[in-house]
């Protein structure tokens, strides 16, 4: 079956990009700061193991939505550059982290709100949606596509867990210039599923 490097390279790259784990630490912290150390360390691999359900039951049954709603991949290209670039423009602007998303009475903060809608956001599933279409039957792609879901889950399990020493070496300056730099990609990739949306729609007329 083989595996493919360049695959896993490209989805790794832009989920870490689209998922941001640096941007999440201050949003974590805001959200378990004020519990016990154990109950922070079960949030930091609970809300990735949330968010790796969501993602892969949607990597699995991606093809079957987009059969049952009629909808092209150059359709969904076009809708999830334009969600990344949303994302981009708030990465860049810093309105994505005007003010900490709160969780309701009750809600284990691990599940709702970092879990989802944060980690297994629109942006993340559209890319990885796209990225299984793409594929097109190739098992090394395949592989390649879950490899790099549970890579980027497990990096998304280390940055929470060990959050509070990163936030201290990065700094809040730090993690706000990898937020912009993040932002800066994550526009250049929107730009590109956009441009690849357009040239799918032009080749099938």
């Amino acid at each position: 079956m083989g595996f493919d490097v360049t695959e896993y390279t490209t989805v790794l790259i832009t989920l870490i990009v689209i998922m941001d784990p640096p941007g999440q630490i201050p949003i974590f912290l805001s959200l378990v700061g004020h519990q016990t150390p154990a109950e922070r360390h079960r949030a930091a691999w609970q809300a990735p193991a949330i968010s790796f359900l969501v993602i892969s039951t949607f990597a699995l049954g991606g093809k079957f939505i987009l059969s049952y709603l009629h909808i092209g991949v150059p359709a969904l290209q076009g809708a999830g550059g334009l969600l990344l670039l949303l994302v981009a423009l708030q990465l860049l602007t810093g309105q994505g982290n005007a003010s900490s998303p709160k969780a309701a009475d009750g809600v284990n903060v691990a599940l709702v709100p970092l879990g989802t809608p944060l980690l297994a956001g629109p942006g993340a599933i559209a890319a990885v949606i796209v990225a299984v279409s793409q594929a097109d039957g190739h098992g090394a792609a395949y592989v390649a596509i879950a490899a790099a879901i549970v890579t980027v889950h497990l990096v998304l399990a280390l940055v929470l867990r060990f959050s509070t020493v990163l936030i201290r070496i990065l700094g809040v300056g730090g993690v706000t210039l990898v937020a912009k730099i993040a932002g800066l990609l994550l526009a250049a990739i929107a730009v590109q599923l956009i441009a690849n949306s357009i040239m799918g729609f032009i080749d099938a007329r």
